[in-house]
């Protein structure tokens, strides 16, 4: 599912438990009926919009071996992300950034502050 009409945003880089999200419009609807009516929106400052990028994950460094002849692989490894590409997030604001690109109003969510994903696929 691409979200965005053209590859502008390929070259950015998300970090780590981050998530980039286009933020919807407040009285957008997903086609299951899921939407965040405004006074919810202001009361709890909570916010929805769609996963358009996420990071690696969670880093889980490996230990040091002082073995010489081991081969050296990557340092790091990631725990996976829940959120996915294309993923309707509802997320705090609180915990969010906000940032513009290209004219258009982004949020860099970690994935702690998201509360809730709607994924169009089966589970």
């Amino acid at each position: 599912m691409h979200l965005t009409n053209d590859n502008r945003l390929r070259n950015l880089i998300v970090i780590g438990d981050r998530v980039l999200i286009r933020p919807s419009q407040p009285h957008e609807q997903t086609p299951s009926g899921l939407y965040l009516p405004p006074g919810v929106q202001e009361r709890e400052k909570v916010q929805q919009g769609y996963v358009i990028r996420t990071g690696p994950g969670y880093a889980i460094p490996m230990p040091v071996d002082d073995e010489p002849w081991k081969q050296q692989g990557d340092p790091v490894k990631y725990v996976p992300l829940q959120a996915k590409e294309g993923d309707l997030a509802i997320f705090l604001l609180s915990g969010a950034t906000e940032v513009m690109h290209a004219g258009e109003r982004y949020f860099i969510v970690p994935q702690g502050a998201i509360l809730m994903l709607e994924r169009e696929e089966d589970l």
